[in-house]
């Protein structure tokens, strides 16, 4: 079955666009489009597709206030904007977004985080990212930490999703297969407790090992 996604944005232009680029798609299938965020709310309660691509500033709604109304279903929110602000980020995810991409990000990127959603992944654009995570980077690991126990494989593919590489770069960058880079990632989380790759790359972050050099 295609990923059912709802494009929500108040310009018409803009959801033409989103529409080309996702029904281009073997594996996906735009079902239908809201021109605000209340209509964005009412049409993803009524057909429930997988991914509703919003926003963030529309009438009546915002995206964060989509993400919100959203967060208590199984579908899964995705940001896509043009304001990259930091409290933007930090509230969509916070209230359950499953995703935070930049419209300048380019189509691949907005592919990637439909899959992602679907997936149970987070993905935030690379020019968000990094940026972030080091301002939450600014306390120290603290000593004595207990030593997740990761391989000497494991470090390196933390270290490339700390710099907000996708599955596929980090993949073609360690000659491994992206299924092998997605098991890596799921036994890191599984040894972190983390939820997702946005956690996984906090903690590189906040032990030094984002800057770390490859062994």
């Amino acid at each position: 079955m295609p990923i059912r996604i709802l494009i929500a944005d108040d310009q018409e232009g803009i959801r033409g666009a989103f529409r080309l680029i996702l029904d281009a798609q073997p594996d996906m299938t735009v079902v239908a489009e809201a021109a605000d965020g209340l209509a964005a709310i009412e049409e993803a309660r009524r057909l429930r597709p997988d991914v509703v691509l919003t926003d963030v500033r529309m009438p009546l709604a915002d995206g964060i206030e989509v993400a919100r109304a959203l967060a208590d279903t199984d579908v899964h929110v995705v940001v896509v904007t043009t304001f990259g602000l930091e409290e933007y980020v930090r509230a969509a995810l916070r209230h359950g977004a499953s995703g935070f991409v930049l419209k300048r990000s380019g189509p691949a990127l907005l592919v990637e985080a439909v899959r992602a959603a679907v997936s149970g992944d987070v993905l935030i654009s690379p020019q968000l990212t990094v940026g972030l995570l080091r301002r939450d980077a600014a306390e120290p690991e603290e000593a004595g930490a207990p030593d997740p126990g990761l391989t000497a494989r494991e470090e390196e593919v933390v270290r490339l999703v700390a710099q907000a590489r996708t599955n596929a770069e980090i993949a073609e960058e360690l000659f491994l297969s992206p299924g092998t880079v997605k098991n890596h990632i799921a036994a890191v989380q599984r040894k972190l407790g983390a939820r997702n790759r946005v956690g996984i790359a906090a903690w590189a972050w906040s032990t030094g090992r984002a800057a770390a050099s490859p062994p």
